[in-house]
């Protein structure tokens, strides 16, 4: 029997992906296949593919963060898992395929009766956004945040997750998707036509933010420290400078375009302590560090999904076959919310 699976032979543009069919993979030890049902398409993905995010892979790889699916077969020894079980899982790579054989210890649990594509939605959005909140800044009711890119999957999260905690919220998106950010929760700020640390300092009177959750990097994060007042922390997790209008900013040496920027700030803050906190995060790093906390928070999404308290935004379902166009749908910056890749027919 064989299945399909996306393959980049080399860095670039959507172009480069293609659909490869092969035989099966078959589990190893510790082991166990998946049955992929939904594979998330995250900006990650992009920057892999251009080969400028941290965890690039040499080529070739198969792209995909974040999965859901059915336990298929067993590996020898991979007695923790159970064949029909629903799982998730954040392999970094591999995600974009029909079947994928992952380490028994790397499965989460998924209740009964959740639409994949939603749970696949938590995995590395909300994951993300749900440890940076209560992992990162230890946010608590009443404070106040901002959110960039608020109508982006990762920036629609932590709206949601803000919300139940009763956060005061401010939100950077494009004037169209306004309606989205205010529907969340949150003030929209338009970063197209307005300066957002004016924005901020009009709204505040003055006063500051307690929190901002940068995803945009570079000398981004450094305008988002100056939204702060005294006791205030910014969080700083993506590179999403890194790319414009789906190309690679500056060629391939645009791959460090914003870091001194970065390590400036961070030297500075640490040289210079203004009672003010920088927090760099990473989801793969943490997960490395503290395994428990993630598996912890990951259970309690899923609750919160199952429950009814979560609502993620699947802004497209789209089959595999077409993920180079989940690419370009990505990196034109039109997306609200999660596009999914649906895996098998």
């Amino acid at each position: 029997m064989d299945h399909r699976r996306v393959v980049i032979d080399s860095y670039g543009g959507p172009d480069v992906l293609r659909i490869a069919t092969e035989p099966l993979p078959e589990p190893g030890p510790g082991e166990v296949r998946v049955r992929v049902l939904a594979a998330g398409v995250s900006f990650a993905d992009l920057l892999m593919r251009e080969g400028i995010h941290p965890e690039s892979r040499r080529p070739p790889f198969t792209p995909g963060w974040d999965l859901v699916g059915v336990v298929d077969k067993l590996g020898a020894n991979a007695s923790s898992a159970t064949v029909g079980e629903t799982v998730a899982a954040l392999p970094i790579v591999g995600g974009y395929s029909e079947y994928l054989c992952l380490p028994a210890g790397e499965l989460l649990p998924v209740p009964d009766g959740l639409d994949p594509a939603e749970v696949v939605s938590l995995v590395l959005n909300y994951g993300t956004a749900y440890q940076m909140m209560h992992r990162s800044v230890g946010a608590r009711a009443g404070e106040s945040a901002l959110i960039h890119a608020g109508a982006g999957g990762v920036g629609t999260a932590l709206l949601e997750l803000g919300g139940i905690i009763d956060l005061e919220m401010y939100a950077t998106a494009s004037r169209t998707k306004h309606g989205i950010v205010s529907g969340l929760g949150a003030h929209p700020i338009d970063y197209q036509s307005s300066d957002f640390v004016q924005e901020v300092e009009a709204l505040t009177e003055g006063a500051g933010l307690d929190m901002v959750f940068d995803g945009i990097g570079g000398t981004h994060v450094a305008r988002s420290y100056r939204t702060l007042r005294r006791g205030g922390r910014v969080v700083a997790y993506g590179h999403a400078t890194s790319l414009v209008d789906r190309t690679l900013v500056g060629g391939r040496r645009g791959r460090f375009r914003g870091i001194p920027s970065l390590v400036g700030q961070v030297v500075r803050h640490w040289l210079i302590p203004d009672g003010r906190r920088l927090t760099i995060y990473s989801i793969q790093t943490l997960k490395k560090r503290r395994p428990r906390w993630f598996r912890e928070d990951m259970a309690t999404l899923f609750g919160l999904l199952a429950d009814g308290r979560l609502r993620p935004v699947v802004a497209q379902r789209l089959p595999l076959v077409e993920a180079a166009r989940a690419h370009e749908l990505l990196g034109e910056r039109s997306v609200t919310g999660k596009i999914v890749l649906v895996c098998t027919e």
